[in-house]
C-alpha cells in the first residue's frame, strides 16, 4: 500500500484520503476546527496548516517542497505516496500560535462557568498550542445569546466560526436552518428568519460545536463533564440499533450522546433519542412493589409481591383457566427469555404473546452524504421487536407459536392471569387495552405509573433501559450488547432478574437478602463532589442476572438462539481520559 510520513510516523492509506484523516486513523494529534470526518472541508480555520514535501519525478524521485514551502492545509491536502508532512515544523508552529491569538481575541474569558468546560478543544489547542498569554489591549466585541430552538441555546460571542454547524444542516440534515451573518469581526452564526433550528437531528450541532458557542439547554449548569462517565448504550426508543454513550454521575443520568458507528448511526443520532430519557427519573417511576389487599393496591415487600403473583398464576390453571405472558418488544433479549422461562416453571401451557409495537409515520431519511448512505430516524418505536419474537419462536415448538398484540386484545378476557410486561417511556395504555382487562386477574411490570396499576392484583416495578444490561437485535437484524449506566432506581428490578427471582421461588426456593446493588445507592463519589443523601436498599433476589450468562444458557438450549452468542457485537469500552495537569499534595 502506498505511505505517508506525518510527524515521523510513517502510514499506509488508501487513494483519495486526505493527510488528516490518515493522521486521525493513526492517533496522530493535528489540531482541527472547521473538520469533521462527517462535513465538507472547507479549510477556513487555517490551524491544521502543515508543511509538505514530495518526491519529484522529474528529479530522481527527491523529496521537494510542495508549493515552494508553503503551508497547506492537511484537511484538503490529499495524501500521496512517499509524502512527508511535518506539523512540528517551525513554520506550522508559529501559525498554529497565530490562530490560536486571533481566536481568542473576541473571546470571553467564561471558561469557569461555560458547560463546555472540560471538553473544550479551544482550551485544550489554548494549552497546547498557544502563546499563554494575550496581547490583545482594545476592547473585545460582544455579540448577542441567542435562542435556536427550544432545545439549542447560542452563545455568539464564545463562536470560533469553524461553520461545522451551518453545513450539518446544508449538507446532512438538506433542512438549511442557519447561515453565516455579517463580516469581519461581527460575523455570526444565526437562523434564517422563520426557520427555527427544529429538525430532527438538530441537536447533534451541538456536540459538532468545538467550544462552548451552541449549547444543549437541558444541559445547562447541570453537571461538570469530568465528573460525568460514560456506558455504551443502545437507542432504547426506536428500532434503529443507533449507538449512543448514556453519561452519567452519582446514581444520575445527566445527557445521551451518540457513539460513532459507521454500520448504523455513523456520527449522529435523533433529537427523539437524545431527550426521550426523562422518564428514567420522573416522577411518575413506580417506587416499590404493589398487591391487591382486601381490594385496594398497597405497597408490599418483593417476598409478598411474588408470592401473590405465584399465587395468581397458579390460582388461575388450578381454575383450568389459560395464563397469558406478554412480552414488551422494550425488554432486551435475555430478559424476555427468563421471563418465559418463569412464566413455564409457573404454568407449562402459558401463552405467549409480543407487547405493542407501535409505528409512528413513516422512516425518515436524511441524506448524510459523506457517508454515501442516508441516516434514517426510524418509524418504529420499540427497540428489540425482532429480537423478542426470535426468542419467542425458538421457545415454542412449533416456531411461531407465539401471537402478537391484537390477538391479545381480543381475547384478553379468556384469561385467568396475565402477565403483562410495558416498560415504555410515554403513555401507552389505551382505553381498549383497559376493557379488555376487565374482570382478568393481572400481574403488571413496568416502569411508570398508570391506570393499570390501579386494577392489578401485583405491580412489580421494572428497571429502565439505563438501569440494565442486555442485548437489542435492530430492524436490520443486527444484534448488540449495551452496559449497564446507573444503579436501579428505587426498588425496582430488571425484567430478567424478576424472571430468575421467580425461577428460584417456583422451583421451591428461597430469595436472600444480598449485598447492596439493586436499591437507591449514591455511586462514584469523588473528591470535591458532595453527594445526595440516601439510603441504601436491601432487596432478596435470586440468581443474580447476568446478560452473558443468560445468552451462554440460551444458545445451550435451543439452536435458534445461538444467534445470541456468535453474532452479537459488543461496545467499545469506554475512553479513558486521563488528565494532562500535574496533581500535588497539599
Amino acid at each position: 500500500m502506498p505511505t505517508v510520513t506525518i510527524n515521523g510516523i510513517e502510514c499506509e492509506f488508501t487513494k483519495g484520503e486526505m493527510v488528516i484523516e490518515v493522521a486521525n486513523r493513526n492517533e496522530i494529534e493535528i489540531p482541527q476546527y472547521c473538520y469533521h470526518a462527517g462535513l465538507s472541508r472547507p479549510a477556513q480555520c487555517r490551524i491544521c496548516l502543515g508543511t509538505f514535501e514530495a518526491p519529484n519525478p522529474r528529479n530522481d524521485n527527491k523529496l521537494e517542497p510542495m508549493m515552494g514551502g508553503k503551508l497547506l492545509p492537511t484537511c484538503a491536502t490529499e495524501a500521496t505516496d512517499g509524502m512527508v508532512v511535518t506539523i512540528e515544523s517551525e513554520k506550522a508552529v508559529a501559525n498554529q500560535k497565530a490562530v490560536m491569538e486571533f481566536l481568542l481575541i473576541n473571546h470571553p474569558l467564561d471558561c469557569p462557568v461555560c458547560d463546555q468546560a472540560g471538553e473544550c478543544t479551544l482550551q485544550d489547542y489554548s494549552f497546547k498550542y498557544g502563546r499563554g498569554h494575550s496581547r490583545f489591549t482594545d476592547t473585545k466585541v460582544v455579540s448577542p445569546k441567542k435562542n435556536m430552538s427550544d432545545n439549542v441555546y447560542m452563545y455568539s460571542d464564545r463562536c470560533i466560526m469553524c461553520t461545522r454547524c451551518v453545513r450539518f444542516t446544508d449538507e446532512v440534515t438538506g433542512t438549511k436552518e442557519l447561515m453565516v451573518d455579517g463580516r469581519g469581526d461581527k460575523c455570526t452564526i444565526d437562523v434564517f428568519p422563520g426557520m427555527p433550528l427544529e429538525n430532527e437531528l438538530a441537536s447533534n450541532v451541538i456536540d459538532l460545536c468545538p467550544v462552548g458557542s451552541l449549547i444543549d439547554k437541558d444541559f445547562l449548569f447541570n453537571q461538570r463533564v469530568w465528573f460525568l462517565k460514560k456506558s455504551a448504550g443502545i437507542d432504547p426508543l426506536t428500532s434503529s440499533g443507533d449507538n449512543i454513550w448514556v453519561e452519567h454521575n452519582q446514581g444520575r443520568l445527566y445527557r445521551i450522546k451518540p457513539r460513532t458507528n459507521m454500520e448504523l448511526n455513523t456520527w449522529w443520532i435523533t433529537d427523539e433519542v437524545r431527550y426521550g430519557w426523562k422518564f428514567v427519573h420522573a416522577d411518575a417511576r413506580l417506587r416499590v412493589p404493589m398487591r391487591r389487599e382486601h381490594g385496594v393496591m398497597v405497597e408490599a415487600s418483593w417476598s409478598r409481591a411474588y408470592g401473590q403473583a405465584i399465587d395468581t398464576m397458579l390460582g388461575a390453571k388450578a381454575q383450568g383457566k389459560k395464563t397469558a405472558l406478554v412480552v414488551s418488544a422494550t425488554l432486551t433479549c435475555e430478559e424476555a427469555y427468563s421471563l418465559v422461562k418463569a412464566a413455564r416453571m409457573l404454568d407449562e401451557s402459558v401463552e405467549l404473546f409480543v407487547g405493542p409495537i407501535p409505528v409512528d409515520g413513516e422512516d425518515v431519511e436524511f441524506p448524510n452524504p459523506q457517508h454515501g448512505k442516508p441516516f434514517v430516524q426510524r418509524a418504529q418505536k420499540v427497540p428489540n421487536a425482532n429480537g423478542v419474537r426470535r426468542v419467542l419462536d425458538a421457545l415454542t415448538q412449533d416456531g411461531g407459536g407465539y401471537k402478537d398484540y391484537e390477538t391479545f386484545v381480543r381475547r384478553a378476557g379468556e384469561y385467568g392471569a396475565v402477565m403483562l410486561t410495558a416498560n415504555f417511556p410515554s403513555a401507552w395504555v389505551t382505553d381498549e387495552l383497559v376493557d379488555a382487562l376487565e374482570g382478568t386477574k393481572l400481574i403488571l411490570i413496568d416502569t411508570t405509573d398508570s391506570v393499570l396499576c390501579c386494577k392489578a392484583q401485583v405491580v412489580l416495578p421494572s428497571s429502565s433501559f439505563a438501569e440494565k444490561a442486555g442485548s437489542f437485535e435492530n430492524c436490520d437484524g443486527v444484534i448488540q450488547h449495551f452496559e449497564q449506566g446507573i444503579p436501579n432506581q428505587h426498588q425496582s428490578k430488571s425484567e430478567g432478574q424478576i424472571g430468575l427471582d421467580l425461577i428460584e421461588l417456583a422451583a421451591g426456593g428461597k430469595l436472600v437478602e444480598h449485598a447492596p446493588g439493586f436499591g437507591a445507592l449514591i455511586v462514584d463519589e469523588q473528591p470535591g463532589q458532595v453527594p445526595t443523601a440516601s439510603d441504601s436498599v436491601l432487596l432478596p433476589r435470586g440468581e443474580l442476572f447476568d446478560a452473558l450468562v443468560i445468552r451462554e444458557r440460551m444458545g445451550d438450549e435451543a439452536d435458534g438462539l445461538g444467534v445470541f452468542v456468535r453474532e452479537v457485537q459488543m461496545p467499545p469500552a469506554a475512553p479513558f481520559v486521563e488528565s494532562d495537569m500535574e496533581m500535588v499534595e497539599l
